[in-house]
């Protein structure tokens, strides 16, 4: 039961129709408890005025009852003083009689009105006999009033008055009674409303417990699932990213060792044939000049063609595989390509080495990041000074590219930088760390730190 309840809950909950069906049903319920309440307010003001009509019926026949007494008194004694009882009782039947004709009024109640008029005269007619003898007797006439008080005329006066308050009080006792069931009957009412609505909203509540748990059942689990994808995937992306630093790391060694092949064919095969074609240019120019010296112009622009194809081969060369890189050392081939760099783009330059304990695929790529940074700086910074530093940390090498050229925005570093990317993913492979620090108008300064080995080098190289 609770389960069907709590599916009709959940379908109308995310129906339209929902909010204005709760308002409605809100309304409904202050609207029967305010016609209930005003009902009730309604019976208990004419259950009020009812005890008043009661309460009045038998002041009036009390004061009909203290006049007729007052009068006996006057008679019997003589005494003027039984007069001021009999004359305010008089009165007050008067002002009773008045004041429940506006009850019976305020009750709409005609019948009683009706049999307010006639006790009303009845009682006129009690108070005139009474009046009559007081005055038959005031007058010296004892005789005619005696007679008019045994006559039994008041008797049956006041036996009718009785007759008449006993039936106002009997019809005003059937109208209480009535009353009091019906305002018991709209208690109840209400106490059956306010337990169906306490039951209503305990069962909702109930339901909506019930169902916040679910929902929080469900929020942990979907959590717990969220985290648990989460860790799968950082693994996921740890292991592809571990993947990825040792693909970087087997390419950029691939395309060492095939720029070093390419240089040592290089510089052996080509070499050798360039070598070959300027001694044999060698043997072949004093016959040339006895037997054609028309032709020696001709010879002197071949040897020349064959001394620029060799430095031309020279350049490639080092550019594929720096042979100072092997022969002297990081620090000299670095100080070589610096040299060059400033006599070839007319710029000053400033070295600062200090001796460091790198592996050799440390040196190299410390070597491809100072001539990759020096190739970007020669694209596009448009330098006055460039500063190469290396510092020995202890645990770290620390290597430093600085201009004083335009600069850029690093938040703004657009994808056709691969320059950057390349020497990150370098560092990277080697377990370090590359920082770029710029500014548009205030150059760039590329600082990369990677780990020293913890065996001394056999063969430290001089800071020059």
């Amino acid at each position: 039961m609770l389960d069907t309840l709590a599916v009709l809950f959940h379908r109308l909950r995310r129906s339209a129709f929902a909010f204005p069906l709760a308002v409605l049903v809100a309304g409904l319920m202050v609207g029967l408890s305010e016609l209930a309440y005003h009902e009730a307010e309604s019976q208990l003001r004419q259950l009020i005025v009812m005890g008043q009509v009661r309460l009045e019926v038998s002041r009036v026949l009390r004061r009909v009852t203290d006049a007729e007494s007052g009068q006996r008194g006057y008679l019997l004694t003589g005494q003027a003083e039984y007069l001021t009882p009999y004359q305010s009782a008089s009165r007050d039947v008067q002002n009773g009689i008045e004041r429940l004709q506006s009850m019976y009024q305020q009750l709409d109640d005609l019948p009683s009105q009706q049999r307010l008029v006639r006790m009303s005269a009845e009682m006129r007619t009690k108070l005139s006999e009474l009046d009559e003898v007081i005055a038959l007797n005031v007058a010296g006439q004892f005789r005619h009033a005696r007679e008019l008080m045994l006559t039994g005329i008041g008797r049956d006066q006041m036996d009718s008055i009785r007759a008449y308050a006993d039936s106002m009080l009997a019809d005003e006792d059937k109208r209480v009674a009535a009353g009091l069931d019906n305002v018991f009957d709209t208690l109840m009412q209400n106490r059956i409303g306010v337990s169906t609505m306490t039951a209503v909203s305990l069962l909702l509540l109930a339901m909506f417990l019930r169902q916040s748990r679910l929902l929080d059942r469900q929020r942990i689990e979907q959590q717990d699932l969220v985290r648990a994808e989460r860790d799968r995937l950082e693994v996921e992306v740890i292991a592809r990213t571990a993947e990825l630093t040792e693909l970087a790391r087997h390419l950029e060694t691939a395309r060492e060792d095939e720029r070093a092949r390419l240089a040592r064919d290089l510089h052996d095969e080509l070499g050798a044939l360039l070598t070959a074609a300027k001694l044999d240019v060698a043997r072949v120019r004093p016959m040339l000049q006895l037997a054609a010296p028309e032709l020696m112009p001709r010879l002197a622009h071949l040897i020349e063609t064959l001394n620029s194809g060799i430095a031309l081969k020279r350049r490639i060369v080092e550019d594929l595989r720096p042979s100072t890189l092997d022969n002297l050392g990081l620090l000299a081939s670095l100080e070589v390509l610096c040299a060059e760099f400033g006599e070839r783009l007319g710029v000053a330059m400033q070295t600062r080495f200090s001796s460091t304990r790198l592996t050799r695929s440390a040196d190299l790529t410390v070597f491809r990041l100072v001539q990759e940074a020096l190739n970007n700086i020669a694209k596009h910074c448009q330098p006055t000074l460039v500063t190469v530093d290396i510092d020995d940390l202890g645990d770290q090498a620390r290597i430093t590219v600085a201009d004083d050229g335009a600069g850029f925005d690093t938040s703004r570093v657009v994808s056709a930088r691969h320059g950057l990317i390349g020497m990150r993913y370098r560092v990277e492979a080697e377990a370090g760390q590359l920082r770029v620090e710029s500014e548009p108008g205030r150059g760039t300064r590329i600082i990369a730190c990677l780990p020293q080995s913890r065996e001394t080098a056999a063969a430290s190289e001089s800071a020059l």
